[in-house]
């Protein structure tokens, strides 16, 4: 039986206008499915006009300016629309999702569809289960000792993974999948045996351990920093009194 490191895989990753998932916006996306290792991925790309003003800052990371975005991108309600079902196409045909930290990139989308849909991400995939599989989570659960940071970058010098165009949605997306992959073999003994389904499962336990850890970190160094444990979705903020 083929492991799900080798098997059929999806990635989806978005670029933003800042990094808090309650206030940015998507301002990029791309959904990147391959069949198999080896196999040419089919990529989806969607631009968005987010109809805020991209900060300079954003700017400087992905390279999409307002100007760029008024004249080529998308109103977001149509787009957010797709994503959503994009994702749970993967989930219908039991296609395991990547997701480099995924409680900012599926709480982001969660955000705009309740903005711009009144909807939510868990709507739809309520009939059927997202496996999502994380490699920042993988990574840090897996070789847990190892120092230095877990960026897309790092783990993609640490894992071997070309990763060209950094910052560009598709680009980070097919790095992403190809490290999930490289982790499974160099940790096939611990990981053959699971299903996607069980790994899901696993990392939102072992996030939650992690974050706890982190918390504990700033705590000691003086930082008031708040850690979420909640993985692979963030919840909703409680309603203002």
């Amino acid at each position: 039986m083929t492991s799900w490191f080798e098997g059929p895989l999806a990635a989806f990753d978005t670029e933003t206008t800042g990094v808090d998932v309650e206030t940015d916006r998507i301002v990029s996306a791309a959904l990147v499915v391959q069949d198999a290792p080896g196999f040419r991925p089919r990529v989806t790309r969607w631009l968005v006009n987010p109809g805020v003003p991209v900060p300079e800052a954003a700017t400087a990371v992905h390279g999409l300016t307002d100007e760029h975005l008024r004249r080529h991108g998308r109103w977001p309600a149509p787009v957010m629309y797709e994503m959503a079902e994009a994702l749970a196409e993967q989930a219908r045909v039991g296609r395991p999702l990547v997701v480099m930290n995924a409680p900012f990139d599926l709480t982001l989308l969660d955000r705009e569809l309740r903005r711009h849909r009144a909807s939510s991400l868990g709507r739809w995939v309520e009939r059927t289960s997202l496996h999502v599989l994380d490699p920042r989570v993988l990574d840090k659960h897996l070789d847990r000792y190892r120092k230095g940071r877990r960026t897309l970058s790092d783990l993609c010098a640490h894992y071997g993974v070309e990763l060209e165009g950094a910052h560009e949605a598709a680009a980070d997306a097919q790095a992403a999948l190809e490290v999930v992959r490289a982790v499974g073999r160099r940790f096939s003994g611990r990981l053959e045996r699971l299903s996607a389904a069980e790994l899901h499962t696993l990392q939102a336990v072992w996030h939650a351990g992690q974050a706890r850890g982190l918390q504990a970190w700033f705590a000691l160094n003086g930082t008031e920093e708040a850690v979420d444990p909640a993985w692979p979705l963030r919840p909703d903020l409680p309603a203002a009194a």
